[in-house]
C-alpha cells in the first residue's frame, strides 16, 4: 500500500524538491524529482515542477509508491527459536534484522528468513507482512510471537488490541530518572517536520510506558519496560521526552562511543495461547553486545 503524506509548508524560498529531501524521509533528490514528475507530489492539488518555489502555507500531498516486492522470497537466514508448534512461533530476534520488506530493505527481513523455515506462513494474514502480529525496530532485539495459522493470527491480533499481551524489555537510558519507578501517559505519534521520527504530540494515540530501575551507573540507569500499548518507536520517544534518551539511539538523542545499537531488548512475552488459552510467558536474556556494555560501566548506589 502507498503512504500518502499531507502537510503544510510554513515558510518560503525552497525549491520543492529539495524540501522533499530533506524532510527524513529517506528519499534522495533524483527519486523525488522522479516522483514529482510522474504526479506523485503536488502542490496545492496541482501538478509542480522540481524547481518550484515554495510559499508560505503550501499544502504538500506526497504519495510514496510501495517498493516493497509483491512476492516475498524466502532467505536462509540463521535465526533463534524458543517454542513453536502448529498455531504459533516465537523467536528470538537478533538486532540489526528489520521485520518485514519495504522500501530500503526489500529482502533480507525477518519475513524472508521465516518464510524458509515455516513456508505455510505466506497464507497467514497480510500479503506483505505474512504472520505478523506485532513489530520489534531493526535495531531491537528479543522476543516475536509470529502466527503459523489464520485462526492463531485474527486471535493474537485481538489481543492485542484488547491489550493482553504482556510486553517487557530492558533498556539503559543516559542519566537517573528523578522519580525511579513510575508510568508515561504522553500520545505518541508522527513528528511534524521529521517524517521518520515519531513524537510526544497532543494529536497522537494513546501511549502508556510503566518503568522500573533496576540498576544505577555512572551517566546510565538500566530500566525494566513494560508497555500497554505499541506505538512506533514508543519506548524510545518516552525515554526521550523524559529527557533520558536510551543510550546508542542516536535518532533520538542517546548517541554514545560504546553502542552501534540502540540498548533496547525485547526480554519477556507473555500470551494467551490462541487455541488452547493457556498463559504462556517466554525470556530472552540480554545477547552479549548489551550484557558486555554492563560490565564496562561503573555501578553507583
Amino acid at each position: 500500500m502507498s503512504e500518502v503524506l499531507e502537510f503544510v509548508r510554513p515558510d518560503s524560498d525552497t525549491r520543492l524538491d529539495i524540501y522533499i529531501a530533506s524532510i527524513g524521509m529517506g528519499l534522495s533528490r533524483s527519486r523525488v524529482q522522479k516522483l514529482i514528475k510522474d504526479g506523485y507530489i503536488l502542490v496545492n492539488d496541482a501538478l509542480a515542477k522540481p524547481s518550484l518555489k515554495l510559499q508560505p502555507n503550501d499544502k504538500i500531498k506526497l504519495t510514496v509508491p510501495d517498493d516493497s516486492p509483491s512476492v516475498i522470497i524466502p532467505e536462509d537466514i540463521p535465526l533463534t527459536f524458543v517454542y513453536d508448534d502448529p498455531y504459533i512461533i516465537v523467536v528470538d530476534k537478533p538486532p540489526g534484522l528489520t521485520v518485514y520488506p519495504g522500501r530500503g530493505h526489500p529482502t533480507g527481513t525477518l519475513v524472508n528468513a521465516l518464510l524458509s523455515y515455516y513456508p505455510e506462513i505466506a497464507r497467514v494474514g497480510s500479503e506483505k507482512r505474512p504472520g505478523i502480529v506485532h513489530r520489534l525496530d531493526a535495531g531491537t532485539s528479543g522476543l516475536m510471537v509470529v502466527a503459523r495459522s489464520e485462526f492463531a493470527y485474527q486471535t493474537l491480533v485481538k489481543q492485542i488490541g484488547r491489550r493482553e499481551l504482556k510486553k517487557v524489555y530492558l533498556t539503559l537510558v543516559k542519566g537517573h530518572p528523578r522519580v525511579t519507578n513510575g508510568l508515561i501517559d504522553a500520545p505518541v505519534g508522527r513528528h511534524p517536520t521529521n517524517r521518520k521520527q515519531m513524537s510526544v504530540i497532543s494529536t497522537g494515540r494513546q501511549a502508556l510506558t510503566e518503568y522500573r530501575t533496576l540498576q544505577r551507573f555512572k551517566g546510565f540507569s538500566l530500566l525494566e519496560i513494560q508497555i500497554e500499548t505499541g506505538r512506533t518507536h514508543q519506548i524510545r520517544v518516552h525515554m526521550s521526552a523524559m529527557g533520558h534518551s536510551v543510550a546508542g539511539d542516536s535518532q533520538y538523542g542517546g548517541r554514545v562511543s560504546f553502542l552501534e545499537r540502540q540498548f533496547l531488548h525485547a526480554h519477556k512475552l507473555g500470551i494467551q495461547h490462541p487455541v488452547t488459552g493457556k498463559y504462556l510467558e517466554f525470556v530472552s536474556e540480554l545477547p552479549l553486545d548489551l550484557s558486555d556494555v554492563l560490565l564496562g560501566l561503573e555501578p553507583v548506589p
